[in-house]
């Protein structure tokens, strides 16, 4: 029996799995079906590619089912593959969208290898991963209650003169009785909305930090906070979002998986580069820029950082912390002497930033 290569897309929702099967490079789907998300579903479309009559591939784009699918199959020793939908090619006349559309789109794309793969996490990454991104959610509500409590007091005319939400700031709006009754409860009930936040992201940190000194992670974290700006936090962002550094080939690759590189519009002889492409992973991309503002400050050997790479037992980590203290802090005030706009330095800064933690990285 003649064996041929078989190109399978997947379309998957909440309820079912649309399928499109290509026989080597034939123009029209040797099959298409659609199977349920329950078990009885996914054995029949486990029966079905194993039935195909040579080598199966297969593969969906990332999306809010997650990884199940990828991993039930390669668990039964079907290739399956993950795409990156916002690097997957997109017609702009193309104005029809199903589900069957999309999974003959997928499988057609990648036969032609014109798809860009995610790096699928392993159970662990995945549970490191949702417990960053739940911070980083509590940490956003944080941020919510605290600017309704401001607005509301700021439109009755309350204003701290001082550093906003330090604990003198918290006992001054304690001191504040409102005229009416029903903005007075809702200013109570806004700082209880509050301090549940904080009480909530209190424990998160306590878990991040546990985690931080497991075994497979404390090497890791000890080594990226020699950077400065890179905390614990950021430390372990990194790592569930990215895990080993080393699956990336260059500096470069990594700078544009956080989407800091700048987008391009260039023709002939002409080149024109616009503002950051923001195609690339937008937690990471946020700790990169946070931790570059710490760069606009001049090196200290008395800083907290400093104490920390004293503690580290790798040099080639150190020498690389250090050239990165004086390498940002001249780009961000070369680009702000320039004309340019802090924030456009610290992003500048920022992308550097990600070719240092490369370098670190492969050190691991």
């Amino acid at each position: 029996m003649t064996k041929y290569t078989f190109w399978v897309g997947f379309d998957d929702d909440a309820k079912a799995i649309d399928v499109a099967v290509y026989r080597e490079f034939e123009e029209a789907p040797y099959r298409e079906t659609r199977f349920g998300r329950d078990d009885r579903g996914l054995g029949r479309l486990v029966k079905m590619l194993r039935e195909l009559p040579g080598q199966v591939r297969c593969v969906y784009e990332a999306g809010p089912c997650g990884y199940a699918l990828q991993r039930y199959l390669s668990a039964r020793a079907i290739a399956c593959e993950v795409a990156a939908p916002s690097k997957t090619p997109r017609r702009p006349g193309d104005r029809v969208k199903t589900n069957r559309a999309d999974a003959r789109k997928l499988a057609k794309l990648y036969r032609s290898n014109e798809l860009t793969m995610v790096a699928v996490p392993d159970e662990a990454q995945e549970a490191l991963r949702d417990l960053m991104r739940a911070r980083g959610d509590v940490r956003e509500d944080v941020l919510r209650w605290r600017h309704r409590v401001s607005k509301l007091l700021l439109r009755y005319g309350h204003r701290y003169e001082k550093t906003a939400w330090t604990l003198s700031h918290l006992r001054w709006i304690d001191t504040i009785r409102l005229a009416e009754e029903k903005t007075q409860a809702v200013l109570d009930e806004y700082k209880a909305g509050l301090r549940i936040a904080l009480e909530q992201l209190a424990r998160f940190d306590e878990r991040v930090a546990a985690a931080a000194r497991e075994p497979v992670h404390a090497p890791f974290v000890a080594s990226m906070s020699a950077l400065r700006g890179i905390s614990t936090i950021g430390s372990m962002t990194l790592r569930a979002e990215f895990g080993d550094l080393k699956r990336f080939h260059d500096a470069s690759a990594l700078m544009a998986a956080t989407g800091l590189v700048p987008s391009e519009f260039s023709t002939g002889d002409s080149r024109r580069q616009g503002s950051i492409t923001k195609t690339g992973n937008a937690h990471v991309r946020h700790v990169l820029v946070e931790g570059a503002w710490q760069y606009r400050h001049r090196p200290s050997l008395r800083s907290k950082v400093s104490k920390r790479r004293k503690q580290l037992a790798n040099p080639q980590v150190i020498a690389i912390a250090e050239k990165a203290d004086v390498r940002l802090f001249r780009k961000y005030w070369k680009l702000v002497n320039r004309g340019k706009r802090s924030t456009v330095a610290a992003v500048a800064a920022a992308r550097e930033l990600a070719g240092f933690i490369w370098a670190v990285g492969q050190t691991l």
